[in-house]
């Protein structure tokens, strides 16, 4: 039987020879004394998936508004497609802005909604007309066509927007927290159906969000954000698993810093964390010095938590459980170790409510392997 051929890995960040879509070249952007944007440099290639992340106010929908045009650039350069885009004004970018309040117009139906970025273009009718068919198709609109904006849910409002936004082929998107007014659920749901649009049109979609698991479901690779510089490009994978940084192991999911001193050996460091506690084992490639102060990261799934020491586990700690968050299909426990750190250590409810192994006071044992955690200078 013929074997499938495997999938080729979309990651052209990886290539040498690949050219970026959109070259930010050392962008500063100032506000009088206050720098939203600092001495910034990066690339998104095309057909990503992009997504920015931070908190409010740390810059990400400025790059944003700068590359809509809506911004001038303080220092530095912006190209797309090679071209430097400063002169260039916001209606002649190849670039559409879908933004979170979706901005349609009341009055006019879905079909018009979508027809008026086309109909004021000049396009052909019959032309338009075959546009405006196509996305109804691509956003599965068809039966809401004649229907106006109040007629329809919030996801489906969501769509039109979207469907507006491409109709005019534009060679980037650009999307304002664009799921921002939708419930969780229809959040959601609404995310693959956005990565299922941008994977059919091949339209390099960047985003801005604050919330973290939207950008770690839609992106090919996410820039964690904070007061107007990067603090990690990555794909989600090595984001969550590799973070570069306390503030980005700390603002990407849930996780336990514990701070200490370097003891290195042959290919991994023992980490001198806490009086008569003790030390945690920590493979890593790194090189670090001898008493050196460091950050060590992990993640509460990652950590197992029984009632008696596992025999070989390279990681044991005891501690007794404080508190006990119940998520229907996880379980945290949160468990104080002797000196009064508290660790965090999760768990799949494979097993009903009742049948709980541990409760609240009870002494248990938290265990860990060598390559669970991350070391961070910082």
């Amino acid at each position: 039987m013929a074997q499938p051929k495997p999938q080729t890995v979309f990651a052209p960040w990886t290539d040498p020879d690949a050219k970026p879509l959109i070259r930010f070249r050392n962008v500063t952007k100032r506000f009088g004394d206050f720098t939203a944007i600092d001495d910034l440099t990066l690339d998104i290639y095309e057909k990503e998936f992009f997504a920015l992340l931070g908190p409010s106010g740390c810059g990400k929908t400025t790059m944003m508004r700068m590359l809509a045009g809506f911004e001038s650039i303080t220092e530095g350069t912006i190209e797309l497609a090679g071209q430097d885009i400063a002169p260039v004004p916001p209606n002649k970018r190849a670039v559409n802005m879908m933004f979170q309040s979706y901005a349609l117009f009341p009055h006019l139906s879905v079909w018009d909604n979508i027809a008026f970025g086309l109909r004021r273009e000049g396009m052909e009718k019959d032309r338009m007309n075959t546009r405006v068919e196509e996305m109804l198709r691509l956003t599965r609109l068809e039966r809401f066509a004649k229907r106006k904006p109040h007629q329809i849910s919030g996801g489906q409002r969501q769509r039109v927007a979207l469907a507006r936004s491409l109709a005019k082929a534009p060679k980037l998107l650009l999307l304002d927290e664009p799921l921002g007014a939708l419930d969780a659920k229809l959040r959601q749901d609404t995310q693959f159906e956005l990565m299922d649009i941008q994977e059919k049109t091949g339209t390099t979609f960047v985003i801005v969000t604050h919330d973290q698991e939207e950008a770690m479901t839609v992106a090919s690779r996410v820039a964690v954000m904070d007061e107007g510089r990067l603090m990690q490009v990555d794909t989600p994978a090595e984001i969550y698993e590799q973070p570069a940084t306390t503030y980005v192991a700390d603002f990407i999911g849930d996780v336990n810093l514990m701070k200490g001193n370097a003891d290195p050996k042959e290919g991994f460091v023992l980490l001198d964390w806490a009086p008569n506690q003790p030390q945690i084992k920590a493979e890593t490639s790194k090189n670090f010095a001898a008493g050196q102060e460091l950050h060590y990261a992990i993640r509460p799934e990652k950590i197992a938590i029984t009632a008696e020491k596992p025999a070989e586990a390279p990681n044991a700690l005891q501690g007794k459980v404080l508190d006990i968050a119940y998520l229907g299909n996880i379980s945290t426990y949160h468990v104080e170790l002797p000196g009064g750190q508290i660790v965090k250590a999760q768990t799949a409810n494979t097993r009903r409510l009742a049948n709980r192994g541990f409760t609240w006071e009870d002494e248990v044992w938290l265990s860990w392997t060598a390559t669970a955690g991350v070391l961070l200078e910082s």
